[in-house]
Order: C-alpha cells, then structure tokens, then sequence
C-alpha cells in the first residue's frame, strides 16, 4: 500500500487551481478538517436516533434500496448501510446546505453538478465493524459507473463525497483507491477487476490517514475499496457518510420506487 501525498487541503466556498488540478490527476482528493469534532459527535446521535427508529419500525427498504443489517461488538443489531439518511433527519438535512459542498460541482465541469440527496441512494451512511455478527466490514474493488448501465444510461461523471466520522490511520484499513483510474477506457472501467469479489491487495493501490472531521471527494469512475482491519470490535469501527454529486438526467426516488436488480445479488452479502 502506498499512502497518499496529499498537501493540507482545506474546503473553501471556492476550489483553488491546485485543488483542481490534484483531483483531476488522482481522482481523489482529502479535506482536512471539514467539521470539528463536536458536528462530528452531534451527526453520531442522529444517526444513532435515526438508526432506533428504523429498528423499531422495522424498516428493511427505504425508496426501494435495501437497508444492511448486522451486530455490533456487544451483539446488538444495528444497520449497517443507511440510505437516504438526510430524507427522513432534519440535523442531517440541514448538514447538507453547508455552502462548502457547492464548490465540489467545478470537478465535474462542464458538465453541471448537483447534490442528489433523493437521487441514487441519497446520503448514505456506512458503519464497518468487524464481529463474529457484522455483514459490512469491508468492500470489493468497484466503481460506482455501472449503476448507470443498469438504469439504462451512459455513464456520466459523478463524485462520491464522505464525511469521516471515526479516525481511521491507513494500518486500521479503510479506504483505497487506484490513483489516476478515473481516466481509464471503458473495457477498464468494467473488466479491470471483478466487481466487489475481489478483495485483494494492489501494489499500486493508494490508502489514507483519516482523521474524524475529514472530507473526501472521489471520482465515480475511480477504482476503489474498502479494505478490512485488523481488529475486531471497537477498534474496527469506521463509520462514514457518503453523498453523491451528480451530472445528468434528474431521477429522484421515492416510496414508490422499485429495488434495482441489481441490489436482489448483493444486498445480502456477507463482506
């Protein structure tokens, strides 16, 4: 694994040239210090308020997409992949109107970009762990493209922006990426690797000292991970939010919506 070099970013109102620069040769790019640690700990009880409800309402979809369950350390049921989170809590709504997140649409440019906050899956919320009990504790080589093939789309430029709620050094796993594959031709895009079955090292691949608070943006195209830690339980835990920025047809979902097929094969995974 080699880590990042990345200077000590911050996000403005504004991306600077070198911040633009740095993501469109990597695909990926760290802001340090998006959110202090108090919005860190106030976004955790909402989410653990959030979590509560859907348990006790005993929610399994919500617009369709399946929800992911497991056990934490202590054996307890949780979810662990949110969707849609910022629909149904008001602190996590209101978190999404931070002027900052305006100024990631210039990495997609031209093309016009836009938060999808009832698109996709919305404002997703990942909580690896691993226990005996957890079904989300890493994740495969991927890209995000090939949801839009199933949909019936070309593939249009989208950002996959995370909100890291847990320090995560890059010896704890964590995200990692393959600097630069954004660019690839579409037969490396699709067949590169085996779709979130392949869980191995790359020597190339690229990981990341995460700190609680710190935002990343990374490419659609982008191949990517999550590779596993070491630990069990506590010290395993990563939790991060994800919100796409995307270009394109509008397609916002709803109640109504239907699950994407795609969702019937993996939803149910064991990672």
């Amino acid at each position: 694994m080699i880590k990042l070099e990345c200077p000590n970013f911050t996000l403005g109102n504004k991306l600077t040239q070198e911040q633009l620069d740095f993501f469109d040769k990597n695909g990926v790019i760290i802001f340090r210090n998006f959110i202090t640690r108090d919005t860190v700990e106030t976004l955790l009880t909402e989410i653990n308020t959030l979590q509560k409800t859907w348990l006790d309402e005993g929610r399994e979809k919500v617009n369709g997409t399946p929800l992911k369950f497991g056990k934490d350390e202590n054996g307890q049921k949780i979810i662990q992949r949110f969707c849609f989170s910022s629909l149904h809590n008001t602190v996590l709504h209101e978190f999404l109107k931070d002027p900052r997140f305006k100024a990631l649409p210039a990495m997609v440019a031209p093309f016009e970009g836009r938060i999808g906050e009832d698109e996709k899956d919305g404002l997703v919320i990942n909580q690896y762990i691993k226990t005996p009990d957890s079904t989300f504790s890493q994740m495969g080589w991927h890209t995000d493209s090939p949801r839009d093939i199933f949909l019936g789309q070309r593939i249009m430029p989208m950002l996959n922006v995370g909100i890291h709620l847990d320090d995560c050094p890059a010896e704890n796993g964590g995200l990692r990426v393959l600097t630069g594959t954004h660019k690839q031709g579409i037969l490396k895009l699709l067949f590169a690797k085996k779709y979130f079955i392949d869980n191995n090292e790359d020597a190339q691949e690229v990981g990341f000292d995460i700190q609680a608070g710190d935002l990343t943006v990374h490419d659609g195209r982008l191949w990517h991970r999550v590779q596993q830690s070491p630990y069990t339980g506590l010290k395993s835990r990563r939790r991060v939010m994800y919100i796409p920025i995307i270009t394109g047809k509008m397609i916002p979902k709803n109640e109504q919506s239907k699950t994407p097929f795609y969702h019937h094969f993996g939803h149910k995974a064991k990672f």
